[in-house]
């Protein structure tokens, strides 16, 4: 879920765009060293982001007139590493934002935290975490784009019940209250995702063999 236009406050709006400033300034720093270090592969870029993009516009009704979508962050941070993922998130966001009207430019920030960069950092966590503990490859990448999914929308709860704290219980009561709402499509929806996650790198490694785009993804970065 993509929090809506001028649906928060105004100074949750700025703090969470100063809290995303750092991670993005320094995502821009990483996509500027992939791109000198891989410029044969700068498809994979184009090709994350528009996965991110159609994954994440895929919108199905939930509960209060709210909806819920994957995301498309887990695939990405996977293979390019969570900081290029965070600038390709926000960027998607962006566009949504201008020509969906899916999001909104003040409340941007607060969805790239929860969306880019969180969704990316917990799906490098978890995938290399999977690595050490031996996981098969598949269930790595299924358990990196699925927990993205759902701490994106954990996040997402919180902002909201921060910004709409219950008369009665505050700031958890509200945070639970919201995602207790997702909850029932959001899980489907992330099991979703992780199995499309898979299918899309086994699909990438049937085409390209095990060569130097997809190694990353043995051993994580």
């Amino acid at each position: 879920m993509h929090i809506m236009e001028g649906y928060l406050p105004v100074e949750h709006a700025i703090g969470w765009s100063v809290a995303a400033a750092p991670f993005l300034g320094y995502g821009l720093h990483r996509v500027s060293r992939w791109t000198r270090e891989n410029p044969s592969e700068k498809l994979f870029l184009g090709a994350c982001a528009g996965f991110a993009f159609v994954l994440s516009a895929l919108k199905i009704p939930s509960v209060t007139g709210s909806c819920s979508h994957p995301t498309g962050i887990g695939f990405g941070a996977v293979l390019l590493g969570p900081f290029p993922m965070m600038v390709l998130g926000t960027i998607v966001l962006l566009f949504q934002a201008f020509f969906l009207a899916h999001g909104g430019l003040t409340t941007l920030g607060a969805n790239a935290f929860s969306m880019a960069i969180v969704g990316s950092l917990v799906a490098c966590g978890s995938y290399r975490l999977s690595i050490k503990l031996h996981m098969p490859s598949g269930a790595a990448l299924f358990a990196a784009a699925a927990l993205s999914d759902l701490a994106t929308y954990a996040v997402a709860s919180f902002q909201l019940g921060w910004a709409f704290p219950a008369a009665d219980g505050g700031v958890a009561a509200s945070t639970a209250k919201f995602l207790l709402i997702f909850v029932p499509t959001q899980v489907p929806l992330a099991i979703g995702e992780g199995l499309m996650t898979v299918f899309v790198v086994n699909l990438l490694r049937s085409h390209l063999g095990r060569d130097k785009r997809l190694t990353v993804l043995e051993g994580g970065r």
